[in-house]
């Protein structure tokens, strides 16, 4: 992309420098800035990417995106909302690619769901897909913005309020979209699984066609499915025997999963009956884009998962670590329980936080965690809502933990070589800190 088009998409105003020359991508962080790209400074909550221009100039950035330019160095471009000004430039971006993009949102399994798309889908196409958890209002555009060769984009949308995920729909215009579940994540702020069920339709908005995959076994998507006659619904589910993909014959294991449909067996390399709905997801994609069972099989066993989703770590005693820990709500708290129920031949300790964003629902649903808490030997909680997790479960070998460091001494103390541990928190409990310092044990 030149200057040139910056300028005319943004409306900006280039204050220095030369709109013919052409940039590489886009960054919103100066440590993740190479030669030749566009530093855009973003003015966030704890920090002001305006203060740090020269340091994106060191580091070869060709041209700044500013509001409000502290002085005249090389190529800048002033706009009224750099955030604005991105995505204006990724719906631009977008409308150059002829291309399959499939979307995804939901309560939960949202990322896995995309590695597992982008795995099978890469199998026929050069796929681009949202890196890590960039799937907001700035996350999205700057997965656009990295299109270069690719001939199919893969891309999560996540949101807190109504509106959030219109706007990324209509930004990233899907060929395919997919809702993987509506469940309570952000419910403190939608007042009800029937308002989030809204807020996740909005995918539609930006939809090119009208193929839309969802999860047959959630109550609220299988209804909407039901009363729907304007779009084209391709359905996956292991409850719901009437959806177009169904699993059969399910087992799970510690590090697998493995499941039969159209006559043939399919191997997850993740355990955990969630990732078989996941995957039954996948399948739907690739069955939609014309791709055999044998592509299809040979995408999903090289499935590689976003990091802290259901990552598995061994310690050098021979305990496993199973960080869970990006985020929580009480669907993909039941989710990872019932993984960790499943192992076999292992002790059972489950190591859960507080769950955020539930408003006036958290503690019923911090409650409702707590009586899922069975066939699990040890149970450590870790803050104040999740003392409530604590309080509801009906076992015996339980303690409530003020902070991590508490934690990790109270986990030091009693693992043993066979337990399987589960971390599950909101990401800001950081359980990263658990998981990093158990791995040494």
């Amino acid at each position: 992309m030149k200057i040139e088009e910056i300028l005319n998409v943004t409306s900006g105003e280039l204050v220095c420098g030369d709109k013919n020359i052409e940039v590489n991508k886009f960054e919103i962080d100066t440590r993740k800035v190479n030669e030749g790209d566009v530093f855009v400074a973003i003015k966030g909550e704890n920090t002001d990417g305006n203060l740090y221009y020269k340091d994106a100039v060191k580091k070869g950035a060709i041209c700044m995106l500013e509001k409000m330019p502290s002085e005249k160095i090389g190529n800048i471009i002033v706009v009224e909302d750099t955030i604005k000004a991105l995505q204006s430039l990724a719906e631009y971006k977008r409308s150059k690619y002829d291309i399959p993009v499939v979307a995804i949102t939901g309560s939960v399994g949202k990322t896995s769901t995309k590695d597992l798309v982008a795995s099978v889908m890469s199998e026929r196409f050069n796929v681009l897909k949202t890196q890590g958890n960039y799937n907001n209002g700035i996350g999205l555009p700057l997965t656009i913005l990295r299109l270069k060769d690719e001939d199919a984009m893969v891309v999560e949308m996540g949101m807190n309020h109504f509106g959030e995920i219109s706007l990324l729909s209509k930004i990233a215009k899907p060929t395919v979209a997919i809702i993987t579940n509506i469940g309570t994540a952000h419910i403190g702020n939608l007042g009800s699984r029937e308002n989030i069920l809204k807020a996740k339709l909005e995918i539609l908005d930006g939809l090119q066609g009208n193929t839309v995959i969802v999860n047959n076994d959630n109550d609220l998507l299988s209804n909407w499915n039901k009363e729907n006659e304007k779009y084209n619904v391709i359905t996956y589910g292991i409850a719901n025997n009437q959806s177009n993909y169904v699993a059969e014959n399910i087992e799970t294991f510690e590090d697998k999963s493995i499941f039969e449909i159209e006559n043939r067996k399919i191997t997850v390399p993740v355990g955990g009956e969630h990732f078989v709905l996941n995957s039954l997801c996948a399948i739907a994609v690739g069955k939609y884009f014309g791709m055999s069972m044998n592509e299809i099989q040979e995408g999903i066993s090289k499935l590689e998962l976003t990091k802290k989703r259901m990552e598995i770590d061994n310690t050098k005693i021979g305990a496993i670590i199973i960080n869970d820990s990006y985020n929580a709500n009480y669907d993909s708290m039941k989710a990872a329980l019932q993984y960790l129920k499943s192992i076999k031949n292992r002790r059972k300790i489950a190591v859960l936080g507080d769950m955020k964003e539930l408003g006036e629902y958290s503690e019923e649903l911090h409650k409702k965690v707590g009586e899922l808490i069975e066939n699990i030997d040890v149970l450590i909680t870790v803050g104040d809502l999740a003392k409530l997790i604590s309080e509801n479960a009906k076992i015996i070998k339980k303690y409530e933990c003020n902070s991590n460091e508490e934690a990790i001494n109270r986990i030091k103390n009693i693992i043993q070589e066979n337990d399987a541990i589960l971390l599950k928190a909101s990401n800001s409990m950081n359980f990263s800190e658990i998981a990093e310092s158990l791995k040494a044990l």
